[in-house]
């Protein structure tokens, strides 16, 4: 199981996280905002586990019934909000997953905390009713908001919530992440160029023979 250890790059944020928890000054919305690839979903998971661990202030212990729910995909207190709709995230869809359920307390532990991914497809009308929870939330709910475009969200809800923008990797972190995935080493600066320091999006492009053979293209004319 992974923790804060192996995120690469970030530390600002993770820092701020770990101080937020082990001061005991957790909001009730985030959003994490940054490019696809950035590792929204990953720092995510991570302080939804590290709030709800039973043996750790400032990292997931990997050991206790919580964690080992978390990891499966099985914690109760920690809720990823679906939706149906490829475009879209409806207000049925907050009401039913999230609004509706807030209000019941959390199962085994001290928080409740509802992740919410692509959270730019949040309607409008969807977006109005999660706002009314971020303005009057019970003290164990806590939202995440995973963007890639903070500024498509009311500006009634990025007030009311703490933003945290993802930033690109270190040019040494980037490289030494691809040395560890086996990238040859004379791909790695194109890779970074072209992936603006994100990992995400730079191991894809290490796996795309297409996007190498182009770039070999390109620059032979």
């Amino acid at each position: 199981m992974s923790g804060f250890k192996d995120v690469v790059g970030h530390k600002d944020i993770i820092q701020y996280i770990q101080n937020a928890v082990e001061q005991d000054k957790v909001s009730h919305a985030y959003i994490l905002n940054g490019a696809k690839g950035s590792g929204k979903k990953m720092l995510a998971k991570l302080f939804a586990m590290t709030l709800q661990c039973e043996n750790s202030q400032s990292e997931p212990c990997g050991e206790c019934r919580s964690c080992r729910q978390a990891d499966s995909g099985n914690q109760p207190d920690i809720i990823t909000i679906q939706h149906e709709k490829p475009g879209s995230i409806s207000v049925d869809d907050i009401r039913e997953q999230l609004n509706g359920d807030i209000m019941i307390k959390p199962y085994s532990n001290r928080y409740k905390i509802y992740i919410i991914p692509e959270a730019d497809l949040l309607t409008v009308q969807a977006q109005n009713a999660l706002l009314k929870t971020i303005e009057e939330p019970p003290a164990y709910g806590i939202i995440l908001l995973l963007t890639t475009n903070a500024a498509s969200m009311l500006e009634t809800i990025l007030s009311r919530s703490i933003v945290l923008n993802m930033k690109p990797v270190e040019s040494e972190a980037f490289t030494s992440y691809m040395r560890e995935k086996g990238v040859d080493e004379d791909k790695i600066p194109t890779l970074e160029k072209f992936s603006q320091g994100n990992i995400g999006k730079g191991l894809k492009l290490a796996q795309s023979d297409d996007f190498i053979s182009m770039i070999q293209r390109l620059c032979y004319y």
